[in-house]
C-alpha cells in the first residue's frame, strides 16, 4: 500500500467524499465532541484516526509529519481508543470494572505530548441508558484539552441526549464500485474477482479485504445463486437447501476459529506463565462469540442479497409473473429480521418454502 500520510491522509478514506470535506474544515478549529454514525466497515474509525492526526497537526506544525503518521494507525500516545471488550460498553461495579469508568478516568488526563488528547470510544451504540448516562456531563464539558469522537452504527433513543451534545457526521454506505477499487489498488485482486468480493462484502471494506483470500466464497455464491432453479414447493426441498448453506457458512468460518483458538492458546500460556487464571478469558470468550454471530449475520447477508438479485434480474428480463416481485419483499423482509438475531434454520425454512421457483 502506498503510504498516503505526508501526502493526502484523508486518502485513507474511502467513499466519503462529503465527511472529508467536513472533517478536513473542522480540524483546524474543532467543537469538543463528534459522534461518526454509519454502517460497519465504511471507515469510521479510519476517519478518526486521520481527524484527530490534522487537530494534533495543527496545533503543532513543526511536528505535523509525525503526528500525522502516528495518528493514521491509532497509535499516537494522544489518540486513546476504547472498544466493548464483550457485547457492550459496560458501566461496571466494584468487582467488574467496565469500560466507562476508564474512559471517564483517561479523558480526565492531560495529554501526553501537546496539547490537545482526542479519546475515540468505538461501537458506542452499544452503551445502555446507565452507561451513556455517565458519560453525558463529560461528553457535554470535557477538559478543554479533551475531544470526543464517538463511533457508532445507530443512535439507540437513549442516546439522543448525547447525540444533540456532539457534532454528529454521517458516513455513507460504500458502493461496491468503491470498495472494487480499493481491493485492485491495494493488489488484492484483479478487477474480475475484486467485483465479486465487492458484492459480497455488502458495503463493509474490512470484510472485503477477509473475503478477498477466501477460496469458497463464489461457491457459496454459486450455491444462493442456484436456490431458485431447486425449489420445488415442498418443506423438504427448502430444509435440504437451507442445511447445505449453513454448513457452507460453518466451513467458511473454519478460519476464524482457529484464530479464536490461537488467541485462546495464548492467553492460557499467559495465565500459565504469571499466575492469572481467568485474568480476561470471559472477555476474550464474549468477544470471540460476538464476531462469529456478526460473521454469520454479514454471510447471510450477502446470501439473501444474491437470492434477490437474481429474482430482480428474472423481473428485468421481463418475467411477467408476481410471483418474482414478491419474493424480492419477502428476502428484504427476512434481511430486516437479521437485526434480531431470529434462529437462523427457522428464518431461512421460512423463507424458501415461500419463494416461487425458478427452473
Amino acid at each position: 500500500m502506498t503510504d498516503t500520510t505526508t501526502t493526502d491522509p484523508w486518502a485513507a478514506v474511502v467513499g466519503q467524499p462529503e465527511t472529508v470535506r467536513r472533517l478536513t474544515a473542522a480540524a483546524t478549529s474543532p467543537v469538543h465532541a463528534y459522534l461518526f454514525v454509519g454502517p460497519p466497515g465504511v471507515g469510521k474509525r479510519q476517519a478518526a484516526g486521520v481527524f484527530g492526526g490534522e487537530i494534533l497537526a495543527a496545533a503543532d506544525p513543526d511536528g505535523a509529519e509525525r503526528h500525522r503518521k502516528l495518528a493514521a494507525g491509532l497509535i499516537h500516545p494522544d489518540i486513546v481508543v476504547f472498544a466493548p471488550s464483550g457485547n457492550a460498553l459496560r458501566l461496571g461495579s466494584s468487582t467488574d470494572p467496565g469500560e466507562i469508568p476508564a474512559i471517564i478516568k483517561e479523558a480526565s488526563r492531560s495529554p501526553t505530548e501537546g496539547t490537545r488528547k482526542i479519546v475515540v470510544v468505538d461501537q458506542f451504540q452499544t452503551a445502555e441508558a446507565a452507561a451513556s448516562s455517565a458519560l453525558l456531563k463529560l461528553v457535554e464539558e470535557p477538559p478543554q484539552s479533551t475531544l470526543f469522537v464517538l463511533l457508532g452504527t445507530d443512535v439507540p433513543p437513549h442516546q439522543i441526549t448525547i447525540e444533540s451534545r456532539c457534532t454528529r457526521v454521517d458516513f455513507a454506505s460504500l458502493s461496491a464500485d468503491d470498495i472494487a477499487a480499493v481491493l485492485v489498488g491495494e493488489g488484492l485482486a484483479d478487477a474480475e474477482r475484486a467485483q465479486v468480493v465487492a458484492a459480497a462484502a455488502n458495503g463493509d471494506l474490512g470484510r472485503a479485504r477477509v473475503l478477498v483470500l477466501d477460496t469458497r466464497l463464489a461457491a457459496r455464491r454459486d450455491a444462493w445463486w442456484s436456490v431458485p432453479d431447486r425449489l420445488d414447493g415442498t418443506g423438504a426441498a427448502a430444509g435440504a437447501m437451507v442445511e447445505e448453506l449453513r454448513s457452507m457458512i460453518d466451513d467458511a468460518a473454519t478460519a476464524r476459529v482457529a484464530r479464536h483458538d490461537e488467541e485462546l492458546a495464548v492467553l492460557e500460556e499467559r495465565e500459565e506463565q504469571l499466575g492469572t487464571r481467568g485474568s480476561g478469558r470471559r472477555e476474550m470468550e464474549t468477544r470471540h462469540k460476538r464476531e462469529l454471530r456478526q460473521y454469520r449475520t454479514d454471510e447471510l447477508r450477502f446470501g439473501l442479497a444474491t437470492l434477490a438479485r437474481r429474482y430482480r434480474e428474472t423481473i428485468a428480463a421481463g418475467d411477467p409473473r408476481q410471483g418474482p416481485i414478491d419474493a424480492v419483499g419477502r428476502i428484504r423482509d427476512s434481511t430486516e429480521a437479521l437485526i434480531r438475531n431470529p434462529n437462523e434454520a427457522l428464518l431461512l425454512q421460512a423463507l424458501f418454502v415461500r419463494l416461487p421457483p425458478l427452473g
